[in-house]
């Protein structure tokens, strides 16, 4: 059987968050991929195959450039974060790019709406009934549109992830309003991608309107008790109904990383239900949608994968943080990093790095090291009796006083998982790059707590945090220095 032929591809939205999965996705299975967004410089794909054009759907003069020679078009784009009028922006938005693509022969577009059902009761939110608008003004263009109308999407850094994930790992007892328990069908953010690859080649030119969802219905309080299991926290919710959005929007920008503003929109969307009474799209296409544990599961694992991968020079500028050191947020993470510059070569930085622990110890303040091996001892962890298995060499898997080496990139980086009994999962990672006047030591630690205690944890120990990793970096630094010029002092023969 002849496989379908490529085409070419118009992606909107490809710094959000399916926008920026989809563009992999696309890549990956050979189409060619026009690409549209404010600045473009912030993609971090590179490839032959894709194309970057600067423009703004609210400006209709540059969205031609970017469509023409397309074949199919995405429309991931929606205002909801906007402190301005979300609706009218999305309205102007959604008729530029109707027009344009009438005026550029565009073949279909595929446009990711959201699932919402009105009642007599209770009326679409303005956030639900302007993405549906957005489909209606798209189908006036005359170029056959295929939308999708999600209900919740759950993955690893999904909003709505991080708000269930942020609410049950913070609060032992939650006071739940009425939207907590409005019904859904939750979709992982995996079978979405599978319905969106799938439009590209649907036959025939008609519109289709697609309700997805995933396997079972649920509430966002049922998700957070699927949360809470997998991640082996109790949790108790104490329902109070007369918690208005606005109120609701306002204690979630106290507890979640969701500003108050999107929260808001966010809630008062979830006031109707979102589950599949439309069920079209199991007919039209082979996918057959996970569950919610398996939803759950994939986002969790997901998150160690993408969160692995992540260069954390790449994250804390991405929040805004000072490129150099400070501690932020990554995921339930927290992240302490730090940099140094020395002026010695990589190789001479890297060093007394991968000779870090066992008979070497840890270069600062070791009485407090062998303290902290007594006290893990005494709780039934590993101590630092391990040691190391060479003074030098390193390879993934061997121990290392209390760590276990996750990872080594000799004369690069060295990453290290904590094997120590602590209230949830800690790594100690370094990074050697050159810089312009020698190397730049990057030493980063991190702790995922689990739940409420974890926080108390690492909060307590936060100023003896500080006090170690920033002398270890210096001692590092200093060691690195101080070899590098002894073995430049030696004579050669």
């Amino acid at each position: 059987m002849e496989s379908e032929p490529k085409k070419r591809v118009l992606l909107t939205g490809t710094t959000g968050y399916v926008g920026g999965r989809l563009l992999r996705r696309l890549i990956d299975a050979g189409h060619t991929v026009h690409t549209l967004a404010r600045r473009p410089e912030h993609l971090r794909v590179a490839d032959p195959r894709l194309h970057a054009f600067q423009g703004d759907l609210l400006d209709p003069a540059t969205l031609s450039p970017a469509m023409e020679g397309v074949d199919v078009a995405y429309y991931l784009v929606h205002s909801m974060g906007s402190s301005k009028d979300f609706a009218e922006t999305d309205r102007q938005a959604a008729t530029h790019f109707a027009k344009a693509a009438r005026e550029n022969h565009i073949q279909r577009v595929v446009y990711l709406g959201g699932l919402a059902h009105a009642t007599p009761d209770t009326p679409l939110s303005s956030h639900m009934a302007s993405r549906q608008e957005v489909g209606h003004i798209l189908r006036e263009s005359g170029v056959p549109v295929t939308e999708f109308r999600a209900s919740i999407v759950i993955g690893s850094g999904s909003l709505s992830f991080e708000l269930i994930r942020a609410l049950v790992e913070r609060l032992p007892v939650m006071i739940t309003p009425r939207w907590v328990e409005i019904m859904a069908q939750p979709i992982g953010i995996e079978d979405l991608l599978e319905y969106l690859m799938a439009a590209l080649d649907l036959p025939g030119e008609a519109h289709r309107t697609y309700e997805i969802g995933g396997a079972d219905q649920v509430s966002y309080g049922g998700l957070m008790r699927e949360y809470a299991r997998q991640r082996g926290l109790r949790r108790w919710m104490i329902p109070i109904p007369l918690l208005t959005p606005r109120l609701s929007s306002l204690w979630l920008g106290l507890v979640t990383p969701i500003y108050a503003r999107v929260g808001r929109a966010l809630i008062s969307s979830i006031r109707n239900a979102s589950v599949v009474t439309e069920t079209s799209a199991l007919t039209d296409f082979p996918l057959r949608p996970r569950g919610i544990a398996e939803i759950i599961e994939l986002a969790l694992r997901n998150e160690d994968q993408d969160f692995a991968e992540t260069r954390w020079s790449d994250a804390l500028s991405s929040v805004g943080a000072h490129p150099r050191q400070g501690v932020m947020r990554f995921g339930t993470r927290i992240v302490d990093s730090r940099t140094r510059t020395v002026p010695v070569p990589a190789v001479a930085a890297f060093a007394p790095i991968q000779r870090i622990g066992g008979a070497n110890r840890w270069y600062y303040v070791n009485f407090l090291w062998t303290l902290r091996g007594w006290v893990d001892l005494l709780v039934g962890g590993a101590g630092l009796r391990r040691g190391r298995r060479h003074p030098v060499e390193l390879v993934p898997g061997d121990t290392l006083d209390w760590w276990r080496v996750e990872a080594i990139e000799p004369g690069k980086r060295l990453r290290l998982y904590a094997e120590m009994k602590v209230p949830g999962r800690a790594w100690l990672e370094f990074e050697v790059t050159p810089h312009e006047t020698g190397s730049e030591i990057r030493q980063t630690a991190l702790f995922d707590p689990a739940g409420l205690w974890g926080r108390v944890y690492w909060y307590m120990l936060y100023p003896l945090h500080q006090l170690i990793f920033s002398g270890m970096l210096r001692a590092i630094a200093r060691q690195a220095v101080t070899a590098h010029s002894a073995s430049d002092s030696i004579p050669r023969s």
